[in-house]
This record gives C-alpha cells, structure tokens and sequence, in this order.
C-alpha cells in the first residue's frame, strides 16, 4: 500500500523528515544563516565604513546567537531545563565559530580577492559543520 493511502501525504513524510535532528539543524540553521547573512550586509552597508567588515560580522553574530539560541533549542535539539547553562555553552559555541570565521573572511577577501558578501558565504561553509557538532556535543548535550 502507498504511503498516500496510509495517510501519510507528502505533506506528513515531509514534516516527518523535518523532524530528523539532521534536517531540523538544516532548515533552522539555513534560517539563521539567511537572517545573519542579511544582518551582516545591513550592518556592512550602513556603518562598514565605520567599523570594517569585521565589526559589522560580530554585530551580525550577536543576532545570530539571539535568533540561533531560541530556533536549535526548540526546534533542533527540543530539550528543557538548563536555559542559562544552555545559552552559555551555545554562545560559546558561536564564539569558536566566530573566530574561525574572523579569520577565514579576511583571508577570502584579501587573499583570494572575493567581495565580502560572497566571501561571507564561503567562510560560512566551514563555520556550519562546525557549529553542528559543538552544538550536538556541547551546547545541548544532556
């Protein structure tokens, strides 16, 4: 019998594979990168004159971590308890990735000659896989 007569639609085998930890750190973690991706251009746009590109990556983590710490709790990792314990691991977290990413944006940017939008997404790569396995190891690891 198909899964559609079972009554599991495409809707509910999607919903069903979001519910994978893989695919939720995805879908949140493609949420969040989009929502920094745009804050990093804003802060750039408007005061990167004023505080380098890299001044405006670190006002671009803080709203990453604010965004990122609510959506991978609840929807990533679903645990409870240990809120503060939790943003404290977290935030350290993306305060390794940060550091990585400090360094491999001026290097995309000034060695390979990207621009820094598109040089932002290619450090982010490496940034991603990191982040999983300190969040799954440290940051909600019960």
């Amino acid at each position: 019998m198909s899964d559609d007569r079972r009554g599991r639609g495409p809707v509910a085998r999607a919903l069903g594979l979001a519910r994978r930890r893989e695919v939720a750190f995805l879908l949140v973690g493609g949420t969040n990168m989009l929502v920094g991706l745009g804050a990093f251009q804003l802060f750039n746009f408007l005061w990167g004159a004023q505080i380098h590109y890299l001044g405006a990556l670190v006002a671009a983590y803080a709203v990453g971590i604010a965004l990122g710490f609510y959506l991978y709790r609840r929807f990533v990792f679903r645990v409870k308890g240990h809120v503060l314990r939790d943003l404290l691991r977290f935030t350290s977290v993306q305060c390794i990735s940060l550091a990585i990413n400090s360094v491999a944006l001026p290097l995309i940017v000034e060695v390979a000659h990207v621009p820094v939008p598109p040089a932002q997404v290619l450090a982010l790569v490496v940034v991603v896989l990191i982040s999983y396995f300190g969040h799954l190891l440290f940051s909600f690891r019960r």
